[in-house]
């Protein structure tokens, strides 16, 4: 039975690169009372005014949390039925792609990480998106070797990279599904045959992006009918995606890596007006799912279980808690100025070890083992015994049998992201983090669903004063990401999945909120709710708006730069112990079921 539990933690008193980064991804909060047009369940809504009144959902078998309530009720009824986490999985992304379709979609890529019930071990599915064959290391200089312009690489053809997620869909189907599989795609083809009402998220999105969606006119058709942007409430259908779907569930994915599908993603990377691009047949023809080992860092009496390389997520977040763990969080408290200028710096050295060893490790070496090492993190956590802000951060030199000679790296990571947290009946636990990189990705549309412009997370340069660039783009290479699915273990049991959209903030969402959870004994809503503060690669953000403002003169103080601006995350988790609690971000549309 579902029970609705309130927080009994309160807020503490004081907390709650690049340009083009940092512009994209500013967006209000959205609160239950906004959401009233957008046609969801009365389940859901009770759901969304219990997650903004600070609760977290608790119930005693299985549990859902993702970032739209009819994705969350799809794989809900998949979970209620007695599917497993990865049959539920299926059912939310499908959704995901009709109602949140400017963050993910069959047309992008994920990453997952499972924890199965029956061994007891944890592994991971890499579908990030790869490299066109015909792609090569100056794809996205001009004639001069001169970087493009962010926006001018990313939106047509020539950012798409092969799609990843039907292939992922598809494989953790086939590897811990029990339901029938095209049953997982019914409830996604009928709201996109029937219709449904666009919500808050979408339409604010769509209208901020208007101007680039209506470069492309099977694009401009569907987001800007009529030549103005899809409104709040509106009621709208889906056909094209609907087919895809239904061929999806007649035919497995082979008719999206080929067939009509398949040429059609082609025809409209490679005719994109202005800027095409080089995907081609084979791109999709030899596209697979890679499974690799999870990515483990110790925090407290936790493993915390990620995606390594080509995700920069687990090994990044590890980093952070491992220079943090020399340090006594719990007694400086949440509330303390210095427990954040711990995490700040912790972040920026992260951050400049991310910057140079971190890429795609099945094409350039990546020290692994040796950027979460523990004696390596506790000599980087030496550096921050200090009474200000470090006023240089360089990578450091993690052990490892290679000789390192990487340049620094400086790719944008822009956030259109969705995560999705569940647990079954039977125990497994699933945590995804999904994407199409910017919002609306390529800004290209085929068959109902949005292409990815993941290509433009690689280095636009391949090298600095002749020494190479570990993330430079190079043909059938996947790009770094700093996607976090996370699941945390105790004693070698699941105790947390976590995970959120937001570019490479992600990284520091997660992070934090860990911290949050593990040393501020704050419940599951509350330390989601916590207000951010994020530092990357030196400016300290602070979110718009909440208690995090009153950080901005202490940690001013300490020599940081601070900027206030609006950081919105989306992160969705379950703990697991003796019921299920689950939690979902209240700065966007997220609920948590659970039964």
């Amino acid at each position: 039975m579902l029970r609705m539990v309130l927080s009994g933690v309160a807020f503490a008193a004081l907390v709650s690169g690049a340009v083009a980064q940092d512009a994209a991804d500013a967006v209000a909060p959205e609160g239950a009372t906004a959401l009233a047009n957008s046609g969801f369940s009365d389940t859901a809504m009770t759901a969304l005014a219990l997650r903004d009144a600070g609760q977290v959902v608790e119930a005693d078998n299985w549990m859902v949390a993702a970032a739209n309530p009819h994705a969350v009720e799809a794989g809900a009824k998949i979970l209620r039925a007695g599917g497993t986490a990865a049959d539920a999985m299926v059912a939310v992304q499908v959704m995901l792609g009709l109602v949140e379709p400017q963050s993910s979609g069959l047309g992008g890529g994920a990453f997952l990480v499972y924890y199965d019930a029956k061994t007891g071990g944890v592994t991971t599915l890499d579908g990030r998106e790869t490299a066109p064959l015909a792609a090569t290391p100056r794809l996205f200089q001009d004639e001069t070797g001169v970087p493009l312009k962010f926006f001018d690489a990313v939106v047509g053809g020539l950012s798409v990279g092969t799609p990843g997620t039907p292939a992922l869909l598809e494989a953790a189907h086939r590897k811990w599904g029990r339901a029938n599989w095209s049953a997982l795609f019914e409830d996604a083809i009928a709201m996109a045959e029937g219709g449904f009402a666009v919500s808050p998220r979408m339409a604010a999105s769509v209208a901020r992006d208007a101007e680039r969606l209506a470069r492309f006119p099977e694009t401009a058709s569907y987001f800007l009918p009529d030549g103005e942007p899809l409104a709040e409430g509106q009621i709208l259908t889906n056909t094209e995606y609907a087919d895809t779907l239904r061929a999806l569930a007649e035919q497995g994915t082979a008719a999206f890596y080929s067939g009509a599908i398949a040429a059609d993603i082609v025809r409209t990377v490679q005719d994109a007006p202005g800027n095409p691009g080089v995907l081609n047949a084979m791109d999709l023809a030899l596209y697979q799912v890679k499974e690799r080992p999870a990515t483990c860092s110790t925090y407290r009496s936790f493993d915390v279980c990620g995606m390594g390389p080509p995700s920069s997520g687990a090994l990044t977040v590890g980093q952070i808690l491992g220079m943090l763990n020399v340090f006594d969080m719990a007694e400086l408290g949440a509330d303390n100025p210095i427990s954040w200028r711990l995490i700040g710096d912790a972040s920026r050295l992260a951050f400049a070890d991310r910057g140079r060893y971190m890429a795609d490790s099945d094409y350039v070496p990546v020290p692994t083992g040796g950027l979460v090492n523990a004696d390596y993190l506790a000599k980087r956590a030496n550096l921050m015994r200090r009474e200000t802000a470090l006023e240089t951060v360089e990578p450091g030199t993690p052990e490892f049998d290679h000789a390192l000679n990487w340049a620094d790296d400086e790719s944008l990571e822009l956030p259109s992201t969705s995560h999705i947290s569940i647990v079954d009946a039977d125990g497994n636990v699933l945590s995804m983090t999904t994407t199409i990189e910017n919002g609306f990705g390529s800004r290209l549309m085929t068959n109902g669903f949005l292409l990815n412009n993941e290509l433009t997370d690689f280095s636009f340069r391949t090298q600095r004063d002749g020494v190479p660039i570990a993330n430079r783009l190079e043909p059938g290479k996947r790009p770094r990401s700093s996607m976090s699915p996370t699941i945390v273990l105790e004693e070698g049991a699941p105790v947390l999945a976590i995970g959120s959209p937001g570019g490479s903030r992600i990284i520091g969402y997660v992070a934090k909120t860990i911290v949050a959870w593990a040393d501020w004994d704050m419940d599951l809503q509350a330390a989601l709710a916590l207000p951010h503060a994020v530092n990357r690669f030196g400016t300290y953000d602070l979110e718009a708006g909440t208690a995090a403002e009153t950080l901005s003169e202490p940690l001013s103080a300490m020599g940081f730069e601070v900027n206030l601006r609006d950081l919105n995350s989306g992160l969705h988790a379950i703990e697991i112990g003796d019921t299920l609690k689950g939690a979902a971000d209240p700065r966007r549309e997220g609920i948590a079921l659970g039964g």
